[in-house]
């Protein structure tokens, strides 16, 4: 699935921290496959201001990462958990509409 700097990033946030133990394998695998390489922080210039995060919105370049079953499963329940607790945010409306409303 092809994922935004933003999409990514977010993702990185809402995956769950604590699951059994094959399911915090494959999580820590994906947030590997959803961090970023040198190459895209040099391109990306990361700058931390506050809580925020921002780029250069042309080195912003989707990158294709595969996420499989079991890992598409938490993903799902941790934004239809935000959805129920009323916590979406603008940020998550992209992976909403990926994960959610295929």
């Amino acid at each position: 699935m092809e994922l935004n700097v933003l999409e990514r990033l977010v993702l990185l946030s809402i995956l769950p921290k604590e699951a059994d133990f094959t399911t915090v394998k494959i999580i820590r695998k994906l947030k590997e496959d959803l961090s970023f390489s040198e190459e895209e922080h040099k391109a990306l210039q990361f700058v931390q201001d506050g809580g925020n995060v921002n780029w250069q919105k042309d080195g912003d370049i989707p990158k294709d990462i595969k996420i499989g079953e079991k890992a598409t499963d938490a993903i799902v329940e941790a934004l239809k958990k935000l959805n129920t607790d009323k916590k979406l945010t603008e940020q998550h409306l992209s992976l909403y509409e990926k994960f959610i409303e295929k």
